[in-house]
């Protein structure tokens, strides 16, 4: 039996994830978009990746005597870690591109630890840090802890038809019959270049996948590459029922996407070395306790919020919205947020019934502006990873709105605070005493309190030198140990060991099954030729993105 028929043989269930309910699409026809019928809530735990620390609580963690002074403290060092004007950091050598495949990663292993609740409470006037045993009994992960693509197949996803999934088509005019400015981005012919949406909400195993503009176009992506591979395999399996062509074109986007995950994204953003000792087995930590595997805390409320630092405040999206000559204006960072659903479409001014209820051509993303190693445009990279953030993060258009305007209000549209204040609350260990059990040098005082100014006075004056959040630490470790373009030995040991970790404890992903790209889509050349999938430009090439 071949490696085809292995997996997507008569036999082949319709779901193969073995931790939570799977989605049951209604099967469409031709354009027609069927919704999931299947919503049933799952959870999975949270728990801590250092279980020696959490259970020396307080001792390894921020102090618990006075948390009003704390806390005030963190929300003081959260305000100098934004830029007041004009951005001062320079670019990283990390194109553009990893740092919303980042995003993907993280809303495909996890889902609600920054929502509010009797555990995640940030938003009570004064936030009391909760002991270890009480965030892992109460914070639940609404995710499956594994790259599976629950984002893109699960409860609320469509299908077009037995073995794709719907695509959206882009507006070519606005409601009122007039013409969105600039020139038509897709090539015609190719206006599958959105998500879903009905009413303006994108129908999405993830909604998250829908509150920026390059998210959503990256979603958009994977749905078009699941769409080749079904065409892939159709085209060398005619025999196949439509039910197994389904799972193979499924089981592949995943192990591309796995496979990309640990080979490309990974690799660029994680210390050199990292990725190939933790695949040949240094894992020191288990990822599965009470027989159940976990997500671990420290990565989701902590290092792996690195990417919140590679944002920019402005981005060169395409032709219309960039850094062309004649363009109409650069991305920024509201805009992005605008045209999502989240934003109502509400760009560049609030809603007069004029805008189209899906994206209008002249926003579809442009690719080569975000992959680019050897680009010699500046803002086609990601940001250095360091303590300090783009200023739009400092006032975060979709976030707080409901609040009335005060401390709680300028916590939530203050990233930088959410993430130091939900650390606390959520008992993170210090970023000394996670080096320590690396058995990594921790950062000195003069490492620490290197850059920028008012950084370095809010930490002195927070007394955060020898008991530095776990967030700011990895940020920090990042800038000062690895120049901002990658993270440093704590961030990289704690990112690559959860994701890969994550992939040794799914039976179901590529590392199991002894597959390579060798084994997968190919993309074709002018000359018949077919070339492996084996980095994140191949991929959107494949999805005819790029």
């Amino acid at each position: 039996m071949d490696a085809d028929t292995a997996i997507a043989g008569a036999s082949a269930p319709e779901s193969e994830q073995p931790v939570a309910p799977a989605s049951v699409i209604a099967p469409g026809h031709g354009d027609h978009v069927a919704a999931a019928v299947d919503t049933t809530p799952f959870e999975t735990p949270f728990d801590f990746l250092f279980e020696d620390l959490a259970d020396d609580f307080p001792a390894k963690h921020l102090p618990n005597t006075d948390p009003a002074t704390v806390v005030a403290k963190l929300r003081a060092l959260g305000a100098a870690m934004v830029e007041a004007g004009p951005p001062t950091t320079p670019n990283s050598n990390t194109p553009a591109v990893y740092t919303y495949w980042g995003q993907f990663v993280d809303h495909d292993l996890t889902a609600n630890p920054d929502r509010d609740g009797s555990v995640s409470n940030i938003t009570s006037l004064n936030p009391q840090p909760l002991p270890p045993e009480e965030v892992r009994e109460g914070l639940k992960n609404l995710r499956q802890p594994a790259l599976n693509l629950d984002s893109l197949y699960g409860p609320g996803s469509v299908r077009d038809g037995d073995i794709k999934m719907a695509v959206g088509t882009v507006a070519e005019q606005n409601n009122n019959g007039s013409l969105p400015p600039g020139a038509h981005v897709p090539p015609l012919g190719d206006a599958k270049r959105d998500l879903p949406r009905q009413n303006m909400q994108a129908q999405l195993g993830d909604a998250r996948n829908d509150e920026n503009l390059i998210i959503a176009q990256l979603h958009t992506a994977f749905l078009r590459f699941h769409n080749v591979a079904a065409d892939w395999v159709e085209a060398r399996h005619p025999d196949w029922r439509r039910k197994s062509i389904w799972v193979r074109a499924k089981r592949l986007t995943q192990w591309h996407y796995q496979w990309l995950t640990v080979n490309d994204f990974l690799r660029e953003i994680t210390t050199p070395g990292v990725v190939d000792s933790v695949m040949l087995g240094d894992r020191e930590h288990s990822l599965r306790r009470d027989g159940k595997v976990f997500m671990p805390l420290e990565f989701s409320i902590a290092a792996y919020r690195f990417g919140h630092s590679m944002v920019r405040g402005a981005y060169d999206f395409n032709r219309n919205f960039g850094t062309d000559p004649g363009a109409i204006t650069r991305a920024s960072f509201d805009l992005l947020f605008a045209f999502t659903g989240g934003g109502k479409f509400n760009a560049p001014q609030p809603d007069d019934g004029s805008h189209p209820d899906v994206l209008p051509f002249n926003w579809v993303i442009e690719w080569d502006r975000f992959v680019d190693h050897a680009s010699d445009n500046p803002i086609h990279f990601a940001r250095k990873i360091d303590t300090l953030l783009a200023g739009p993060l400092h006032d975060m258009r979709n976030q707080g709105n409901e609040q009335p305007p005060g401390p709680v209000q300028q916590l939530l549209k203050n990233l930088a605070m959410r993430n130091l204040v939900r650390g606390y609350v959520l008992a993170m260990p210090t970023g000394q005493a996670v080096a320590e059990a690396l058995e990594v040098e921790p950062l000195t005082h003069a490492e620490l309190t290197s850059g920028d100014p008012g950084i370095a006075q809010a930490l002195t004056d927070g007394a955060f030198l020898d008991a530095t959040p776990l967030w700011f630490y990895v940020l920090k470790e990042a800038e000062v140990r690895a120049n901002g373009n990658s993270l440093g030995e704590v961030g990289s040991h704690i990112v690559a060991e959860t994701i890969i970790g994550q992939l040794f404890e799914d039976p179901n992903s590529y590392v199991h099954h002894d597959w390579t790209p060798a084994e997968g889509v190919r993309l074709s050349d002018s000359g018949n030729g077919h070339h492996l999938v084996v980095t994140i430009p191949d991929f959107l090439k494949a999805a005819g993105v790029l």
